[in-house]
C-alpha cells in the first residue's frame, strides 16, 4: 500500500531543482520524491522525531494555502517540455 503525499505552491525554483535532481539519477520526478521522502524520513528518526509528526507539522502550516489540483500541476509539467 502507499500514501499520498500532496505538496502544493511550492516555489519554482525548488520545482525545477527537484526536476534537475531526478534527471541527474535517470528516474523520474516522483521517484526522486520518494527517495527525498525517505532520507527525510531517516532524517527525522535520527533527530528524535518521527516523520508522520513533522508531515502533520506541515499540514498546519500549510492549511490555508490555495491548493491545487494534482492532475493541474501534472498536466502544466506536461504542457511545460
Amino acid at each position: 500500500m502507499t500514501d499520498a503525499l500532496h505538496v502544493r505552491n511550492l516555489v519554482s525554483g525548488v520545482i525545477a531543482k527537484l526536476k534537475r535532481r531526478a534527471a541527474r539519477h535517470d528516474r523520474s520526478t516522483e521517484a526522486g520524491h520518494d527517495d527525498l521522502a525517505a532520507k527525510l524520513k531517516r532524517r527525522a528518526a535520527r533527530h528524535g522525531g518521527s516523520f508522520d509528526a513533522l508531515a502533520a507539522q506541515l499540514r498546519k502550516l500549510t492549511k490555508r494555502r490555495k491548493q491545487t489540483p494534482s492532475e493541474v500541476l501534472v498536466r502544466q509539467a506536461r504542457d511545460e517540455r
